[in-house]
């Protein structure tokens, strides 16, 4: 494959370099059909089922104009993600790399549990849960801690990638740090969010500090938003 080059773009015409990056969630599995917790690699990571790489091949598709200008997919190590990014980057004819940062929040004894499920078993854990990002599940991980696992790696891909469109495959709870992040609002933001399997989100970053939020939850024309669930 040659190798790819673009001139860096420009954002708000302040003059400033533009790191572009496509945020792409990764396609539905057993867990997300049942709307079950499920977490990264501490997690059983279940692959992709056949409806989540039919998501993923129909948004491959939509993400193709982008092929001239991408060279590189950056994916999760969590296997549903790196399908995921294997469809796409096959799409777009560029190279597959992997940075752990980018994993799903370790849900510990509630991966494979249902919201429902979960409220059950451990209501007040739960409870604290949701409205506290330095509370970890029992033997999973906070999203305060995963937020610093999450920036390191974004840290990563602007600092290798100044100036270039990277498309990222991931999961929900990244893709909301990384948009939270951007945005400058709270952790506690991500409560508020929600991303179809499959789907797209493009956030720019500057190389004068700055970042613009430029789509969310994006998905083909083809495809329900609400036909499957958040997990």
């Amino acid at each position: 494959m040659s190798e790819k080059t673009s001139a860096p773009s420009r954002g708000w015409g302040s003059g400033a370099a533009t790191t572009t990056l496509v945020l792409v969630r990764h396609g539905v599995t057993k867990h997300t059909a049942a709307k079950a917790f499920s977490g990264g690699l501490g997690g059983d990571n279940p692959p992709l089922i056949q409806e989540g790489r039919e998501q993923v091949l129909l948004t491959a598709e939509w993400l193709k104009p982008l092929a001239a200008s991408v060279s590189t997919v950056v994916s999760s190590p969590v296997l549903r993600a790196v399908e995921t990014g294997e469809i796409v980057a096959g799409a777009l004819g560029a190279r597959l790399v992997e940075d752990p940062g980018f994993a799903e929040i370790e849900f510990g004894k509630w991966e494979g549990l249902t919201f429902a499920e979960v409220g059950q078993r451990f209501p007040d854990e739960m409870k604290t849960w949701m409205g506290a990002t330095e509370v970890a599940p029992p033997g999973g991980e906070s999203f305060d801690a995963a937020q610093v696992r999450v920036l390191d790696g974004l840290a990563r891909v602007l600092e290798k990638h100044a100036g270039e469109t990277v498309v990222i495959t991931s999961h929900v709870s990244p893709i909301k740090l990384i948009v939270a992040h951007a945005l400058g609002t709270p952790i506690s933001g991500v409560f508020s969010m929600e991303l179809s399997p499959a789907s797209v989100t493009v956030v720019s970053f500057f190389s004068d500090g700055r970042a613009s939020m430029r789509l969310f939850n994006g998905l083909p024309v083809s495809r329900d938003p609400f036909a499957s669930g958040a997990f």
